[in-house]
């Protein structure tokens, strides 16, 4: 497995292209300010080189790309608000203890499967929490 270190817009152009002439390759495309920036560009040049690649954040599926596991943003979202309301209530946000995400969501979009050549299982789909078609 390698990693790319990307920090603009060539960056991520050069590294996938470069990663794509591999045999067998697939990408996995981590959430951050970089990468949901360039969420486009990303989901073109794998369409383009036909690799197959999981996101970590459902935006990246919805706009195009094979497929996403992540944080519920939602949930996230939810639990944020109990934790204002906590702290606004008068508790002291050093009090409060760290919480992890607790609902992960998978996004598969098929239209972008088939597009690349790639045939997604039907029991892979049963797990999915939604499936672009």
């Amino acid at each position: 497995m390698t990693g790319l270190a990307v920090r603009d817009a060539n960056d991520i152009e050069e590294g996938i292209t470069a990663f794509a002439a591999e045999p067998d390759c697939g990408l996995i495309v981590a959430p951050h300010a970089v990468t949901l920036g360039n969420r486009k560009l990303i989901i073109e040049l794998a369409a383009r080189h036909r690799v197959p690649a999981v996101y970590g954040d459902r935006y990246f599926a919805q706009s195009g790309g094979l497929l996403s596991f992540g944080n519920n943003t939602d949930a996230m979202f939810r639990r944020a608000a109990s934790y204002i309301d906590l702290i606004l209530k008068g508790a002291q946000p050093a009090d409060l203890p760290v919480q992890l995400p607790t609902k992960f969501e998978l996004v598969v979009n098929l239209k972008t499967a088939k597009a690349i050549g790639l045939a997604i299982p039907e029991s892979f789909l049963l797990h999915a929490d939604e499936v672009i078609e």
